[in-house]
């Protein structure tokens, strides 16, 4: 869902340093590029997800353009930190946070956690069927809702490439899917 006519509104009070307008502008894209990193399997999606807004909003003097290229825009800074991310991960050996989720005494129930990593780890199986690249650009047409160009402009690919890779994408998943549901 986009911002529609009052984007140019908000984005030049956010041009303004105004509040309201970062918030607004948070809150529109936020859950989706959350659901772009954590899909792409990042470890800690949050700490990613605040570094694309504050790249984004440190540099939004810079942006000119609609709504839909600003959606594009965060998106190609999304995937950029999202390889950041992994040459950083590959570099660092893992540590593990204490916390209120980990504490025994506030810890949610086995089933509050259980669910939505089923459901997300189910989706992140299937998708390591796919290559890297066929991945990327399917995860950013569906869950980013991006057009094929934007696609093309976050991944650095020509559109016609993006094209292909999600067909290849699509296809292979169909064959793959039809195939578990025969197995079972």
């Amino acid at each position: 869902m986009g911002l529609g006519g009052a984007f140019d509104d908000i984005l030049g009070a956010a041009q303004a340093n105004s509040g309201w307008a970062f918030t607004r502008l948070h809150q529109w894209l936020a859950p989706a590029v959350s659901a772009y990193v954590r899909v792409q399997g990042v470890g800690d999606a949050e700490d990613v997800v605040s570094e694309v807004f504050l790249a984004a909003f440190t540099r939004i003097g810079t942006f000119q353009g609609g709504e839909a290229e600003f959606r594009s825009w965060v998106f190609t800074i999304a995937h950029h930190r999202i390889i950041d991310q992994r040459r950083a991960g590959a570099r660092r050996l893992p540590t593990e946070t204490l916390d209120r989720a980990t504490d025994a005494v506030h810890a949610p129930s086995a089933e509050d956690v259980a669910l939505p990593a089923l459901e997300l780890g189910r989706l992140r199986a299937v998708l390591d069927l796919l290559t890297p690249d066929q991945r990327n650009v399917l995860v950013l047409r569906v869950i980013a809702d991006l057009s094929v160009d934007q696609v093309a402009e976050a991944v650095g690919k020509q559109p016609g490439a993006v094209r292909a890779l999600q067909h290849r994408a699509v296809l292979h998943l169909r064959r793959a899917l039809a195939a578990e549901a025969v197995t079972r």
